[in-house]
């Protein structure tokens, strides 16, 4: 049985806390969801915490992970 949102494409350009999270539940069911960041820096959620997970020379926030499941 395919997802309620299966052939849906999503652009998130969203920053900060509700538009990222909206997106990430759209992706939950079934759309396919494309996150553009700013080019060079990234998303400023990347930088939120702690915690912070990953290897050393490569920390990402827990919350820029949890809010961007789904995503390409």
């Amino acid at each position: 049985m395919p997802a309620l949102l299966d052939g849906v494409v999503v652009v998130d350009l969203a920053r900060g806390l509700a538009g990222p999270h909206a997106a990430m539940m759209l992706g939950d069911l079934g759309a396919r969801v494309i996150k553009v960041e700013v080019p060079g820096t990234g998303d400023d959620t990347r930088g939120w915490g702690p915690p912070f997970v990953g290897p050393a020379d490569d920390r990402q926030s827990t919350y820029f992970l949890s809010c961007n499941r789904n995503k390409e």
